[in-house]
């Protein structure tokens, strides 16, 4: 079991962009699905680990708007494999009072995943332990897009003024509009970039890039990345007084 991390320092809001799933699997003369098999069991421990590790919000990246340049085959094994995970971890996460929300574009999504998605946030809607935040069919700049143009609506009809447009208000139309900002971003594989993840809410997060592939991530990697968190310094654009 990982170390419990210091409630006054560890981080309240994690992000992860969870790579490394293929390149796992490749290492084992497997086919690629076979490490996003592996990367799902991850995030049910790094899910489960989250309360004692004084995380409270945890978002997850799990398939890009760019992600559907992948081979046909992959994405429909990673479609697959989203509706079997929401099917069979259903019950268990509403259990363990775990708070399911999606962000992202659910145009793209066929009907039967955009319903189980729905069916989950409403059933775990009141649930408070750990606030899960999957991004599905997800990118920073399309998010903002999005935003920009329901603001540009709400103008249009008279409701908002240009005058009432500012940082705060285009926030109010993102998709994570009812969560705070991340603290931290982690992202495993040894890449060093942020892959349109985020952009908007991560503006002040501090970033770890660990070269472990997702699926050899364990908790108690995590709570050692957590740790290391709590002896930076955040001035927030400010200096040292």
């Amino acid at each position: 079991m990982p170390k419990d991390a210091d409630a006054n320092t560890a981080p309240a809001h994690v992000a992860i962009i969870m790579d490394g799933n293929g390149r796992w699997a490749v290492q084992r003369g497997r086919p690629r699905l076979f490490g996003h098999h592996a990367g799902a069991r991850r995030v049910k421990e790094i899910v489960k680990a989250c309360p004692d590790l004084g995380v409270k919000y945890l978002t997850i990246f799990a398939f890009s708007t760019e992600n559907w340049k992948r081979t046909q085959t992959e994405v429909a094994g990673i479609m697959s494999l989203f509706r079997i995970y929401l099917e069979r971890e259903a019950e268990e996460l509403f259990k363990s009072g775990v708070c399911v929300r999606f962000i992202g574009d659910r145009i793209r999504l066929d009907d039967k995943l955009v319903s189980l998605m729905d069916e989950l946030e409403l059933r775990t809607a009141q649930n408070d332990r750990v606030h899960l935040t999957v991004a599905l069919n997800y990118g920073g700049r399309d998010e903002v897009t999005r935003a920009a143009k329901r603001l540009a609506y709400e103008v249009e009809q008279g409701r908002l003024t240009h005058n009432d447009v500012d940082a705060e208000t285009l926030a109010q139309f993102l998709d994570t509009h009812v969560l705070p900002d991340p603290d931290l971003v982690i992202r495993t594989s040894g890449e060093a970039r942020i892959s349109n993840f985020l952009l908007w809410q991560s503006a002040y997060a501090e970033y770890e890039f660990v070269d472990t592939l997702w699926p050899d991530f364990t908790p108690n990697e995590f709570a050692k990345v957590l740790q290391g968190f709590g002896k930076r310094e955040r001035r927030f654009g400010a200096i040292r007084a």
